[in-house]
């Protein structure tokens, strides 16, 4: 599971309005790259056959297999503070991270 803040939901619903097509859910996904070997991507897309649809608070979320695999147990944040405005990805399954945090081994 999926566990996305309730700053995470509001800023997700306010760039849906912004960005999304009709028939777009965020996309939460994983792929080669990054300092650290993978890293996090976010955005807006319309499901596929194999993705994995997952709701929180009337928001939905698309997750290829995967990514799944990698993201389970993982929060993710929005954090629009002094140190910089996005997405912060929690991620139990981390061995290790890069000091941005949008990497990970």
């Amino acid at each position: 599971m999926i566990h996305l803040t309730e700053r995470a939901v509001t800023a997700v619903r306010a760039l849906a309005q912004e960005r999304a097509e009709p028939g777009q859910h965020l996309r939460v996904f994983i792929r080669a790259g990054g300092c650290s070997g993978l890293e996090y991507g976010m955005g807006f897309a319309e499901p596929e056959k194999e993705d994995h649809l997952l709701e929180q608070d009337g928001l939905k979320v698309l997750v290829d297999p995967k990514s799944l695999e990698r993201l389970q147990g993982c929060e993710i944040d929005f954090d629009d503070g002094l140190s910089g405005k996005g997405f912060e990805i929690r991620n139990p399954n981390a061995e290790s991270t890069c000091g941005c945090g949008k990497s990970f081994a």
